[in-house]
């Protein structure tokens, strides 16, 4: 009873869960890896680096392997939310998203969400590569919009899971704050400032798969979000403020809150030195 107690604790198992069953059901279902399954090999590519990466950091730092559940965790959201034109741009993001939480930090905490920072990273260094080698600025890494669709019980789905997960993480001041702020937006957007009456328009707009795993997944990483609730609430409308202005100017609407929040990560730091809060531990 103790063992399985202390397995509850861990939200990270719980996250774990939630990210491998809709990986299983954008391959089976949405048939992500293709008819022949070519795509299983992406998959395995970037979560093997990101196990891999963490392995070694573990080495070299504390020791403690427990920790290889946060890199798996990193694999599976790279997995579900990035594509790319090859295997290596997989390998490349994973090994990305982990080296920065070592490479990267302030106070005993590192900056970026590691999904997060491994998916821009990647998507601004193969197009850099590409365009030093005299083509334009062509990543071989993006969001793909398209490959969730947009279904209500998708949409139902993800957010019922989402909430028991961050009931676990204790973050869902944070998810709340930033869906309720984009989704205003929207929705002023479409049936206040376009008038058009249709609110299948702005609905279709919310109910994307990676949108939501943004907010339940994301932009709630205990680790990578302010400490304190006082400064996570405006930090999570900031975000979505962000985000909305960034479809408005480029029209990039999957990546564009995964680019606010990469620019804000480092706001973070700031945020913690003002607000001051007790650091979370997946422990406890």
């Amino acid at each position: 009873m103790q063992k399985l107690a202390t397995w509850f604790r861990d939200a990270r198992h719980f996250q774990i869960l939630y990210l491998s069953l809709f990986l299983l059901f954008g391959i089976f279902a949405l048939q992500w890896a293709g008819q022949d399954f070519s795509g299983w090999i992406n998959y395995a590519i970037v979560i093997a680096a990101c196990l891999l990466t963490q392995a070694v950091g573990i080495h070299f730092t504390t020791k403690d392997y427990r920790s290889l559940k946060s890199a798996l965790i990193s694999g599976l959201g790279l997995s579900l939310l990035m594509q790319a034109g090859s295997v290596w741009s997989f390998a490349l993001a994973g090994v990305l998203a982990i080296g920065s939480k070592y490479l990267i930090r302030y106070h005993g905490k590192h900056i970026f969400n590691p999904a997060n920072f491994g998916l821009v990273a990647a998507i601004l260094l193969t197009g850099l590569i590409g365009y030093a080698g005299g083509d334009s600025f062509q990543s071989d890494v993006w969001v793909n919009n398209g490959k969730w669709g947009s279904s209500l019980i998708l949409f139902f789905m993800l957010g019922a899971m989402g909430f028991l997960v961050l009931a676990k993480v204790k973050r869902m001041d944070t998810s709340i704050a930033f869906l309720l702020t984009f989704a205003s937006l929207i929705v002023f957007r479409d049936l206040v400032y376009f008038g058009d009456p249709d609110p299948r328009v702005p609905l279709h707009t919310l109910t994307n798969g990676s949108l939501l795993l943004f907010t339940f997944f994301m932009i709630t990483d205990p680790m990578t979000t302010p400490n304190s609730r006082k400064a996570r609430i405006p930090w999570a409308i900031a975000i979505a403020i962000g985000s909305f202005i960034l479809i408005q100017q480029f029209k990039i609407f999957a990546a564009a809150p995964i680019y606010i929040l990469f620019a804000f990560a480092p706001v973070t730091a700031v945020l913690d030195r003002f607000f001051k809060a007790k650091k979370y531990s997946w422990y406890e």
